[in-house]
């Protein structure tokens, strides 16, 4: 850090002092988003900072705002200290107050600063709670994050313009929640924007309503309700700024799993083109009926696809891989005696995944051919006695036609 004389470190908080009230003054909400970017590490931000930690007594300098400016203060000396924790807690205090400040303010000028300092105690939870985590400390600051930013939201969800507000303060809340593992908590909030009349979703600024969409889509992934999964992870991606890879790869990375799952396929070229490799041998795997791909595919990626919580939504794959290979089964004998193509012996079935170096009996089969009738992917049924599937001369392979295998 570097020495400053006393001098140039009083003129640069003097400096910050007037942008501040300049700002408030003007209502000028761009202006303060700088400001109150602690986390963003800019040169001005740390020039301030060093300014600081000359100038000790920096509260003395303050005439307005002081329950805000003096812990943001502290805050902004903290982090450049690394101090993670007292960082986070005086930002919590200088956040609190400013919410006492923010309820005056009628106009929406105020969201811009209320956005960024929603986003600012986050970062600097994750933060904090890393830090409390690598000194053997149980880290709660996350959690203690999402508290305030449910009462936040609170001063938000009222009547008037600044309502379109809630709808950012919900998607911070929902990585939070992500993050630490407990979306039941999202309900609430969910419930909140999808019920109250107070709120007209279309109002709502579209990158916001883009993020709402992708993190309610990931929870019914989460929910195994794929239609819905669907139709919200659609929404997102359709309406996502193109020029966005980085956030179209991120919808992508659980629409591709629901799309797989309702029978739809992607291109190769969209896999390539969002690096979207994982999924890859997982789409041959199923154009191929090639279950030993398929696992093989799963267990090369587990970790990744583990984490982002689609492994089990793929690994319910494995259903329609049997369809495909039977299907291929069939359309082989079709060629070679058309008259006898709607019977299936179950020992060629054996064959084909004894060559697929998948070792099952006729028994196995057997099962697997019951559990594919039942759940409508394939059409017929059993001669027992001859160990053959009869199938369906109309039909045999029912496509899903964007409908989940029934569980």
């Amino acid at each position: 850090m570097s020495h400053l004389r006393m001098g140039e470190a009083h003129r640069r908080i003097t400096e910050y002092l007037n942008r501040f009230y300049d700002g408030v003054s003007s209502q000028d909400g761009a202006s303060l988003r700088e400001l109150l970017s602690l986390s963003s590490n800019s040169n001005y931000l740390l020039s301030v900072a060093d300014a600081l930690d000359t100038f000790q007594d920096a509260n003395r300098l303050i005439d307005n705002f002081s329950d805000f400016l003096g812990p943001l203060f502290r805050s902004l000396h903290s982090l450049r200290l690394n101090n993670l924790l007292d960082s986070y807690t005086n930002f919590e205090k200088a956040a609190n107050a400013f919410i006492q400040e923010f309820r005056n303010w009628e106009w929406t000028w105020a969201l811009d600063p209320l956005f960024v300092i929603v986003y600012q105690l986050r970062v600097l939870a994750e933060r904090a709670d890393r830090e409390l985590a690598s000194n053997g400390k149980s880290p709660e600051k996350l959690k203690a994050a999402g508290s305030f930013l449910m009462k936040v939201f609170g001063v938000l969800a009222g009547k008037g313009p600044k309502r379109v507000g809630a709808l950012y303060v919900t998607c911070q809340l929902f990585k939070i929640y992500f993050k630490l593992g407990t979306v039941h908590l999202c309900r609430s909030v969910i419930r909140s924007i999808e019920t109250a009349k107070i709120f007209d979703f279309e109002e709502f600024p579209e990158g916001d309503k883009v993020t709402y969409m992708y993190y309610t889509g990931r929870l019914e992934v989460f929910n195994e309700n794929f239609p819905a999964a669907d139709h919200k992870l659609s929404n997102a991606l359709m309406h996502c700024n193109p020029c966005s890879e980085a956030n179209i790869r991120m919808i992508l990375k659980y629409l591709i799993p629901v799309k797989l799952s309702i029978g739809i396929l992607p291109n190769d070229w969209l896999l390539k083109k969002y690096n979207l490799v994982e999924y890859r041998n997982v789409v041959q795997a199923l154009r191929k009926g090639d279950l030993r791909l398929l696992r093989h595919a799963l267990q090369e990626h587990e970790h990744q696809l583990l984490r982002s919580g689609v492994y089990l939504v793929l690994e319910k794959l494995e259903l329609q891989v049997y369809q495909r290979l039977f299907k291929k089964i069939y359309i082989i004998q079709k060629q070679r005696d058309p008259t006898k193509a709607h019977q299936m012996k179950l020992e060629v079935i054996v064959k084909a995944l004894t060559w697929l170096e998948m070792d099952m009996d006729v028994d196995e089969v057997e099962c697997i051919v019951s559990i594919l009738i039942y759940k409508n992917l394939v059409k017929g049924y059993f001669a027992h006695k001859s160990k053959v599937v009869v199938l369906s001369k109309q039909d045999p392979f029912p496509k899903l036609n964007g409908k989940p295998v029934n569980s």
